[in-house]
Order: structure tokens, then C-alpha cells, then sequence
């Protein structure tokens, strides 16, 4: 079982043995390869009692309490200070939960969970992809490094990609090959845009197999698909359930410094899986790892079509800040936004806050009335990214939350505020990526105005240049 970055020391339970086959025809095979609480299990009482006494699924432990302390079985939370009591009606007690993952429903100690099977018949699909496109010396190389981990299984690989090398399409070959084996493919990823992102791409691409796209509020519930994209939340609810387990952006937040969320992700894959991690921005410990050769790696420095990333200019604006605070912005900023609005690319214009998103529209709005914000407590989030990759938008003014994963053909891009501690190196080389991403439209104007240099900045820029370099050598 590959390491996945966690130091933690608790394991996942263990697969039971005596868990059995789910037929390929049974009403309740979506069960296979979850780890639910009974109020996430749409059956009645004696229905699934039913499976349990077939053997098809089995009660768990949700909350163990060890010498140490407690350790939540759905999340691997082993901090005491993430554990609470509340009186409980049904146990008559002081009953303990987990705080850490209670945005997914509650779990109580003196409740199990029910891990279902996953045993499972997928079946093998000859001829999955329909993609008819052609991959680049670069991607082909990455591909054929993807292929060669999935078909020897227990193993891992990164894809260490620049932004816009086409890492979705990379992936197509070594999918196919999983559905070939009849095997279950997982996408995770820590960002919902990038799986409402990769949903309709994939289903065009492997239009005879059953597909689903998993996060908070998506249509899709039952993540019972043999091809599922997902956000890593989502994955405390599966246990031993994929072949391939595919980690798209594995250095964003949260994923990247969130131990219960690669330990959900370690958890959800079989024993001998193979792992694949995507990135275009590794963080110090998966170099670490590659240079120690303890991760296979393969890196790709060129774009898809071949043009340079675009290098970000540091602009200078020490009124910035006092500028905002008195609902405006600095005059060569609306000079530039102005010139750019004359040709005919859009501008993604990111803020270090929610704050600043609402406020910056509503100074643009006036000049640009197609403009609109959006951030991570949008309503309309889904809505507002999509009219703007359909320029109903001439200007999109966002929070972090669009740094990477998505595809706009034509945009500029700004950071206000650039040193605001949001914006770290990967950060900043991500937001710079969305420019430039179109065959058409290959280049794109990328500013950061700032208050003050930062090392975040500068490496950054640095990064891009660097990467340039070796696209140029490739």
C-alpha cells in the first residue's frame, strides 16, 4: 500500500474476510465499497439486517477508544480536542462524536457504520474511449508512465505537469486501460470547480461507461458509478472501493495539509491499488520524496500548444489598500483594465478576500456592467463560472477558489493584493496558469499589483521563468 504522505500512525480497519459478493443485478449495489451511518442508508431496518446477515454488509466500530484516546473509524480524527460528548437519548449517556468530520452528518460512538461490500463485478469494457484527439511527445510519455502504473497495480506515480500541458487528457489511455480490466476508477480532487470542471469531459470521453460527478450539493447521490469523480470530502464515505485511485491537484488546499482527508483517500482505494497524483505545483514533501526516489515521477514542462506560460509582472501600488478602504482603485489599475477591455479577452481578476470580491465589482460595475464576483459561499457559484465561459461576463472578479482546474479560451489575469498571505507560490503560478490556455489564444496578459514584494511573488515568477526554460529545452 503506497504511503500517501500521511505520518499518521493509526490504520484504516481492516477488510473483513467474510464480506461477500454483491451480484451484478442486486437493487442495493450501491452500497458496494461505502462506509455510511445508518441514517445514510435509505433501507429499512430488516432490509438491512438482510445484507448484514448475508454478509454483504458489515457493522464497524465508528468511534474507538484505544490507550491514547479516541479515533473516529470515518475520518482517522485521533486528536482528543476534535472529540466531544453530548447527552444522548438513545444510549442514555454522554455519548462521544467526532467534531472533525461532522460537516458529513454526525457519528456517535455508541452507533456503527456499515461497510459495504466491494465485491463487486465491473465489467470490462473493451473499447472505452471515444476521445479521438492526439497527444503530444510530452503527454505520451506521461500517459505511457500512467498505463505502466495501473496495469502493475500497488504502486504510485506523479504527474509533475505546468499548468495547461493537458493533464485530463493524459490520463484518458491509462483509464481506458483500468476499464479494461473491468476495474473502479476514482478521480478525486480537493476543488468542486475542478470536478464540475472534468465531469462533462469525461463523460464525453468514456460515453459507454457509468459515470458520476460526487461533491456537496451535486445531483448525482448514490456514488455508485464504476467511473467517479469526486471531491476528497467526499471520499469518508467509501472504504476499499477503487483499483485506480486519480488525485487531481494534490498540493491544494485543503487536501495538502489535511491528514484525514488523504487518510479518507488511502482508506477508499483497495489494498493493492494504484495511485496517481496530478500537480502542477508539488509542495517541498513530494520533492522530497522524488528525490529520495521514493515517488515515481514524471515531469512534463511544456504546455499542450507548445507556448510558454505566461511570466506575471509585479506591479507596485502602495495605495492599494487605503485605495479600497475608500471604495476605489488606483488610476494605472483602471487605466489597464480599461486598455485590456478594449481587445477582446476577458479578465479574471482575483482578491484576497470575499470582501474585496463584492467591492471591486461594485467600483467596476459602473464602468463594466457585465461583471459579476463570485467565492466559496456563492449560491450561484456553478451558475456565475459557467455564464462567464460562455462571456455573458466581460469581467469575473473571484476569490481563490478559481486559482486552478479551470479553462477560460481568452483571459487576462490579475491578483490585487498579491502579498496577501492567500496567495502562496502555488497559488500564484496556479492563477497565472489560467491565462493562455487556448490553442487560439495561446498568450495573456498576467499582473500582480501589489503593496511590497513578497518571497511568494518573486519565487513564483521564478518558478514560471524556470519551467519556460525547460519547456524550451524539451
Amino acid at each position: 500500500m503506497p504511503q500517501l504522505f500521511s505520518t499518521r500512525k493509526i490504520s484504516s480497519p481492516p477488510l473483513p474476510a467474510t464480506l461477500q459478493l454483491i451480484p451484478e443485478q442486486a437493487p442495493h449495489k450501491w452500497i458496494a465499497g461505502k462506509l455510511l451511518t445508518r441514517r445514510e442508508i435509505p433501507l429499512l431496518e430488516e432490509e438491512l439486517t438482510a445484507l448484514v446477515t448475508g454478509g454483504q454488509v458489515q457493522k464497524v466500530l465508528s468511534i474507538e477508544q484505544q490507550r491514547s484516546g479516541y479515533v473516529c473509524r470515518r475520518c482517522g480524527n485521533n486528536k482528543n480536542y476534535l472529540f466531544a460528548a453530548m447527552p444522548h437519548l438513545a444510549c442514555q449517556k454522554e455519548c462521544v462524536y467526532c467534531r472533525n468530520c461532522i460537516m458529513m452528518g454526525r457519528v456517535l460512538e455508541c452507533e456503527p457504520l456499515y461497510l459495504g461490500s466491494p465485491h463487486y463485478p465491473w465489467p470490462a469494457i473493451a473499447e472505452p474511449c471515444a476521445w479521438e484527439g492526439e497527444l503530444t511527445d510530452g503527454q505520451t510519455k506521461a500517459a505511457d508512465e500512467i498505463v505502466a502504473t495501473i496495469s502493475k497495480g500497488d504502486s504510485e506515480l506523479l504527474v509533475y505537469a505546468v499548468c495547461g500541458a493537458g493533464k485530463t487528457e493524459m490520463l484518458f489511455p491509462g483509464i481506458a486501460t483500468a476499464l479494461k480490466y473491468g476495474q473502479r476508477v476514482c478521480i478525486a480532487t480537493p476543488r468542486t470547480d475542478v470536478v464540475r470542471e472534468l465531469a462533462p469531459r469525461l463523460k464525453q470521453a468514456f460515453p459507454l461507461v457509468s459515470i458520476q460527478a460526487l461533491y456537496g450539493d451535486s445531483d448525482d447521490k448514490l456514488g455508485d458509478a464504476q467511473l467517479l469523480l469526486s471531491t476528497t470530502h467526499q471520499l469518508y464515505r467509501f472504504a476499499y472501493a477503487f483499483d485506480v485511485m486519480i488525485i487531481d491537484e494534490i498540493d491544494a488546499f485543503p487536501y495538502h495539509n489535511d491528514t484525514s482527508l488523504q487518510f479518507a483517500s488511502k482508506r477508499a482505494a483497495k489494498r493493492d491499488a494504484a495511485f496517481v497524483y496530478l500537480t502542477a505545483t508539488p509542495r517541498a514533501k513530494e520533492k522530497k520524496r522524488i528525490k529520495r526516489k521514493q515517488l515515481p515521477a514524471v515531469f512534463i514542462a511544456k504546455r499542450f500548444h507548445g507556448y510558454p506560460l505566461p511570466v506575471p509582472r509585479l506591479k507596485l501600488s502602495p495605495f492599494l489598500r487605503k485605495k479600497l478602504v475608500n471604495r476605489s482603485l488606483p488610476k494605472f489599475i483602471l487605466q489597464l483594465i480599461r486598455s485590456h477591455q478594449l481587445g477582446g479577452r476577458q479578465l479574471l481578476l482575483f482578491t484576497s478576500t470575499i470582501e474585496y470580491a463584492h467591492l471591486v465589482t461594485e467600483i467596476l460595475k459602473p464602468m463594466y456592467p457585465e461583471i459579476t464576483s463570485v467565492h466559496a459561499e456563492d449560491p450561484d457559484r456553478e451558475e456565475k463560472v459557467r455564464a462567464f465561459r460562455n462571456q455573458a461576463y466581460r469581467i469575473l472578479v473571484t476569490t481563490t477558489i478559481l486559482e486552478r482546474g479551470v479553462t477560460f479560451p481568452s483571459v487576462d489575469v490579475y491578483v490585487l493584493d498579491a502579498g496577501h498571505v492567500v496567495f502562496d507560490e502555488a497559488a500564484l503560478v496556479q492563477i497565472a496558469g489560467r491565462a493562455g490556455r487556448s490553442h487560439e489564444d495561446p498568450t495573456g496578459d498576467v499582473f500582480f499589483f501589489h503593496i511590497g514584494k513578497t518571497n511568494a511573488m518573486l519565487d513564483a515568477q521564478e518558478a514560471i521563468i524556470k519551467m519556460n526554460r525547460l519547456g524550451q529545452q524539451s
